[in-house]
């Protein structure tokens, strides 16, 4: 269970609130939820900016990096309630460097990889996940759950920014989801009407 390399959407939750608990809790539950719902890697979590949001249409700007395809996502209402929350005690902290940028240290400087890390491993401990916790865990995670609701994987190698749509299998191959209903009674049925009438 330690080398697993995604979390659970129940994981994630308690991520979350277990992040909340923190005195940057707002700010780090807020990262979280973006990271896991838009599947995005560190560097792209950590480069969000203002104005990659469009808070009353409902969309983010999503700038992939390793060559894959910058999209639109839809911004849900959870989404728009952490952003705002966490801008209000933004304003609070000492003046950003970097107004624009999203994700800032209380210092005011933008977010470093290794903070971004610590804040997902402190949150794991703290929620008491079997596993230890890193930033990419929560792009997986993205698309796993993507996977078990049954999404199209072209839709999840388009949402996820995957170039080469091999690298968005891996989420599909071993949804369980997939399968059900194949041993269920109607097919057995179906099937030995067939073999009946050859």
């Amino acid at each position: 269970m330690a080398h697993r390399k995604f979390l659970t959407l129940t994981e994630v939750h308690n991520l979350m609130s277990a992040a909340r608990n923190k005195q940057t809790g707002v700010r780090d539950s807020c990262l979280i939820l973006l990271a896991f719902r838009h599947g995005l890697r560190i560097s792209e979590l950590l480069n969000l900016r203002y104005n990659d949001l469009e808070m009353v249409e409902g969309r983010i700007n999503i700038r992939r990096l390793k060559n894959g395809f910058s999209t639109i996502h839809p911004l849900m209402s959870d989404e728009c309630k952490a952003i705002m929350e966490w801008s209000q005690i933004r304003a609070q902290w000492k003046p950003a460097v970097d107004p624009d940028i999203i994700f800032i240290s209380k210092r005011g400087t933008q977010l470093s990889r290794g903070q971004a890390w610590r804040i997902i491993r402190q949150a794991g401990e703290m929620a008491g996940t079997t596993t230890n916790t890193h930033p990419h865990m929560l792009r997986h995670a993205c698309g796993y759950e993507l996977a078990e609701r049954g999404t199209d994987t072209r839709l999840i190698q388009d949402y996820l920014g995957h170039r080469n749509i091999r690298h968005t299998v891996r989420y599909t191959a071993s949804n369980a989801a997939r399968f059900a209903g194949i041993w269920e009674w109607n097919n057995l049925i179906r099937r030995d009407f067939c073999m009946k009438n050859t």
